[in-house]
C-alpha cells in the first residue's frame, strides 16, 4: 500500500496550524498564578516563619522587635489605618501621575529640538542634585501642610529616572528609519506614535520602576516634614509610645502600596511592550 506524500502546499498548511496553535497555559485563576509564583510566595513566607521564630525563641522585647502575630495585631488598635493608608497612596499615585506625564513628555519635547535638550537636561539634572529633605521647610512655606507638599516631594524624587530613560529610548531610534518616514510625509505625532514611542517603551518602563521605589520614599519624607495625616506621620506618632509593632505595621502597609504600583507597571508593561512583541513575531 503506497504513501501519500505531503505536498507541498499540504506541509506548508501544516506549519502555519502549528505556529499558529496557542501555547499551553500554565492555569487560570488562583491556582494558575499560584503555581506560576510560588517560589516568591515561599520565599516571604519564609521570612515571616524566621521572623516569628527569632523573636519566641530568642526572647526578644515587643519595643525591639515585635512579632508578626503582635505586629498584624496592631491592625485592631484605634489608629484610623485605612484613612492614614489612603492618603500615603493617593500622594504616592498622584506624585507618580505627574513624574510619568512629565518626565516623557519634556523627553519627546527635547527629542524634537537639540536647542531645547542642551538647556533643558541639564538643568533638570542639576534641580534634582538639590537634597530633596531639604525642600520640605521650603514646600511648607510655600504651601503649607498637607497633600500638596508631599505630592510635590514624590514628583521631585521619582521623575529623573523617567526623564532619562525615556530621553534615552527616544534617541535608540534608527536615524534612517526617521528619514524614510520624514521623506514620506511623515507628521512629528506620526513619527512619535509609530516609531519613537514603541521603541522606546522599553526604556521608558525601566524609569517608571525605579521611580516607583522612590515614589514611595518620597511620600514618607514629605510626612516626616509637613504633614498631619498619612502612615509617615502614623509612625512618628507611634514612636514616642514606643508603640513598635504599630511602627513596623505602618512599614508593610507602605511595602505594600510600594509593590503594588510596582505590580500595575509591570502589568502595563506586559499588556502594552509584550503584545506588540507578539505581533512583530506574528
Amino acid at each position: 500500500m503506497s504513501q501519500h506524500a505531503p505536498t507541498a502546499s499540504e506541509t506548508s498548511s501544516t506549519e502555519t496550524r502549528v505556529a499558529r496553535a496557542p501555547a499551553p497555559a500554565g492555569g487560570a485563576g488562583i491556582a494558575g498564578w499560584m503555581k506560576r509564583h510560588w517560589i516568591p510566595i515561599a520565599a516571604h513566607g519564609a521570612v515571616l516563619v524566621a521572623w516569628q521564630l527569632w523573636v519566641v525563641l530568642g526572647e526578644v522585647p515587643a519595643y525591639v522587635m515585635p512579632s508578626p502575630v503582635a505586629t498584624f495585631a496592631s491592625l485592631w488598635e484605634s489608629y484610623d489605618w485605612v484613612n492614614n493608608t489612603m492618603v500615603t497612596a493617593g500622594e504616592i499615585l498622584t506624585g507618580y501621575a505627574i513624574s510619568v506625564v512629565f518626565g516623557v513628555g519634556v523627553a519627546l519635547l527635547c527629542s524634537w529640538s537639540r536647542i531645547l535638550d542642551q538647556a533643558v537636561m541639564p538643568l533638570m539634572i542639576s534641580l534634582n542634585m538639590i537634597p530633596k529633605v531639604a525642600l520640605g521647610p521650603l514646600f511648607i512655606v510655600w504651601f503649607s501642610y498637607g497633600f500638596t507638599p508631599n505630592v510635590l516631594i514624590v514628583f521631585a524624587i521619582s521623575v529623573l529616572p523617567i526623564l532619562l530613560t525615556t530621553a534615552r529610548g527616544l534617541r535608540e531610534v534608527e536615524p534612517d528609519l526617521l528619514d524614510l518616514v520624514r521623506a514620506l510625509k511623515g507628521s512629528r505625532w506620526q513619527i512619535f506614535t509609530k516609531i519613537q514611542l514603541p521603541g522606546a517603551l522599553p526604556y521608558i518602563f525601566s524609569g517608571m520602576k525605579v521611580a516607583t521605589v522612590l515614589a514611595v520614599a518620597g511620600a514618607i519624607v514629605g510626612e516626616f516634614i509637613a504633614s498631619d495625616s498619612g502612615l509617615g506621620y502614623l509612625m512618628l506618632q507611634v514612636q514616642v509610645t514606643l508603640d513598635t509593632a504599630a511602627m513596623f505595621m505602618a512599614v508593610l502597609l507602605i511595602t505594600m502600596i510600594g509593590v503594588v504600583l510596582y505590580g500595575l507597571v509591570q502589568l502595563l508593561e506586559y499588556v502594552t511592550v509584550s503584545r506588540d512583541s507578539r505581533v512583530s513575531h506574528a
